[in-house]
């Protein structure tokens, strides 16, 4: 998959494209769907795919301060698109100045002078254009003007639910980490490096990874759940672990932390950026009244782990 920073950026000898815009946070199966909808019309058309997305999220730059949960980092949404099929990614920098480009003009800047757009693909909800003043109606007259078409790719639902980012976030942000594995398609993941924490967890016999996250990462609720630690390059399969989300109340913490006990895994993770797929949510944060209730209950925690994830 060719990537692009800018759409100043896109070869001159790029040829006709189908293309799809879209911030895709999460490249859930509603994004899966749009994005394999316009990877086939291309190759039914024999043009090249190309997926838009932005960074940073809109939000921030039209409503500073109001940057949503992110689901998927940057790097991990650029392979997931890439497992798609897609031919090319092109990333625009989402400044105040795009932001101000009307309808008529990102339709003429990206897709017909720079993408050389023969087939756009979006889903019905898309907005686009300076205060999202763009919809699907104007595209399409736009498209006829300027020499491409617009199709409506297919929305995906289950039982009268529209999947979408704003539902899966609300889904981990509630901990309910089986739903959002149903609406992605793959369980949520959240990455980051292990650093040093207070060794409590070693001193009662399970240590953890204690991971620093990104600070717009989409973090489960506070409780404890099953999920599999995945290493960073060609060091083996997933490990099992149990993790800790919260404060460790027990311990009058107030820090919020995500700390991975990794299941029959003595090896040092100090430094390594690590990724945890959360499974099941096992219990809620609890205080206890001393260090042998815990650890009773760590250990109940592991056997839950083990079982669920064998």
């Amino acid at each position: 998959m060719q990537r692009w920073r800018g759409y100043e950026s896109v070869p001159g000898g790029l040829g006709r494209s189908v293309v799809t815009i879209g911030v895709f946070d999460g490249v859930h199966r509603g994004h899966q769907a749009i994005i394999g909808y316009a990877v086939k019309r291309a190759r039914d058309l024999g043009l090249q795919s190309v997926v838009v997305t932005f960074d940073p999220h809109p939000a921030e730059v039209v409503r500073p301060g109001s940057h949503p949960a992110v689901l998927t980092e940057a790097v991990r949404k650029a392979e997931l698109i890439e497992r798609l099929g897609v031919d090319a990614l092109c990333v625009v920098p989402f400044t105040p100045a795009f932001s101000h480009l009307g309808p008529e003009e990102f339709v003429h800047d990206v897709l017909v002078d720079a993408l050389h757009a023969a087939v756009v693909v979006e889903g019905d909800n898309f907005r686009f254009g300076h205060r999202a003043a763009g919809d699907m109606a104007l595209l399409a007259r736009l498209g006829r003007t300027f020499g491409f078409t617009v199709e409506e790719a297919p929305l995906v639902t289950e039982d009268g639910l529209v999947f979408s980012s704003t539902y899966i976030r609300s889904c981990v942000d509630a901990g309910d980490v089986r739903a959002a594995a149903e609406a992605l398609g793959r369980p949520h993941r959240l990455g980051g490096v292990v650093v040093r924490g207070d060794q409590r967890g070693r001193e009662i016999g399970f240590p953890t990874a204690n991971l620093m996250c990104h600070r717009y990462a989409a973090i489960p609720a506070d409780g404890v759940y099953a999920a599999r630690l995945v290493r960073g390059g060609d060091q083996g399969g997933p490990l099992n672990a149990a993790v800790s989300v919260g404060t460790n109340p027990t311990f009058s913490g107030r820090e919020r932390r995500v700390e991975a006990f990794v299941l029959d895994f003595d090896g040092d993770l100090y430094g390594e950026r690590v990724s945890l797929d959360f499974v099941a949510h096992l219990r809620e944060q609890r205080v206890y009244t001393g260090i042998d209730p815990l650890v009773a209950q760590i250990r109940q925690d592991v056997a839950q782990t083990r079982e669920l994830l064998s």
